[in-house]
């Protein structure tokens, strides 16, 4: 990740007899995905900048199970839940924060049955948080009056109603935020949830990804800005497929956030 970056794992903290207030759930995509890493290494850098003390599993970490579970394979799920419920219960962990809205969804609400029991957050709400306690400030003109539109991750969003946290931070960014024609409670997928982005889509008339990506399109936006990795992909994907890569940036909010701090 970079020699700059400071990001403990709670091996070490735990050898050092420390604990740290949150742990940062990286997830599959934000630790293997060439475009999503930038996501990570964003969020990192705003948790170091706020001195937020937080820390990693790092090789400890397992996928939560999401793709298995939407796929109908609940045997695989529960084994890769219990691994990682075992381990971070080992180390005690109360709250975690993840830039993934699938493992948000899973961590949150399918773990507790499990015996996973622990405080989850999006990373926007965190980012809400920090915003609101001081801790990080959003001033800064990089993106003044621009025109962001949000795409909302159906896990985020109509799963677990969290609408207003990434909105707030555009806002806060002194941007214009538009929205699209569907979003909010009426928001429509990406094309990648369900384990959908790791297989070939079904035959059709229109690939979903086009769709919506069309729908965004439609607000003239600058920015498309996004809170999910699988979400940044489609987009991406879609804004290449309208050839509009030149003058449409596909952004995660914590990439933003991290820009307009000059991180």
């Amino acid at each position: 990740m970079g020699n700059e970056l400071k990001v403990p794992t709670m091996a070490e903290l735990s050898a050092a007899g420390k604990q740290p207030e949150v742990l940062f759930w990286v997830g599959c995509a934000g630790s293997f995905d060439d475009r999503a890493k930038k996501i990570t290494k964003a969020f990192v850098k705003i948790l170091n900048k706020a001195k937020v003390s937080f820390a990693v599993l790092g090789t400890e970490e397992s996928c939560t199970g999401d793709p298995a579970k939407r796929s109908g394979n609940e045997f695989l799920f529960q084994m890769q839940a219990v691994t990682n419920i075992e381990v971070m219960n080992t180390y005690g962990i109360k709250k975690v924060v993840t830039a993934c809205p699938h493992c948000f969804n899973t961590l949150k609400n399918e773990y507790p049955g499990l015996g996973g029991n622990y405080e989850v957050v999006h990373h926007t709400q965190f980012l809400r948080q920090l915003l609101e306690d001081g801790k990080i400030t959003m001033q800064g003109g990089t993106y003044k009056g621009k025109r962001i539109t949000f795409h909302d991750p159906c896990y985020l969003g109509r799963a677990n109603n969290v609408y207003e946290a990434p909105r707030e931070l555009i806002r806060k960014l002194d941007a214009e935020l538009v929205e699209m024609k569907n979003c909010k409670k009426r928001g429509l997928c990406c094309g990648a949830g369900g384990a959908q982005m790791f297989k070939e889509p079904e035959k059709g008339d229109k690939e979903i990804n086009i769709e919506r990506t069309e729908q965004a399109l439609q607000t003239r936006p600058e920015i498309i800005a996004a809170g999910c990795p699988f979400c940044n992909t489609m987009m991406t994907d879609g804004v290449k497929n309208k050839e509009k890569e030149g003058s449409v940036a596909v952004l995660d909010i914590a990439e933003l956030i991290a820009t307009a701090e000059d991180l």
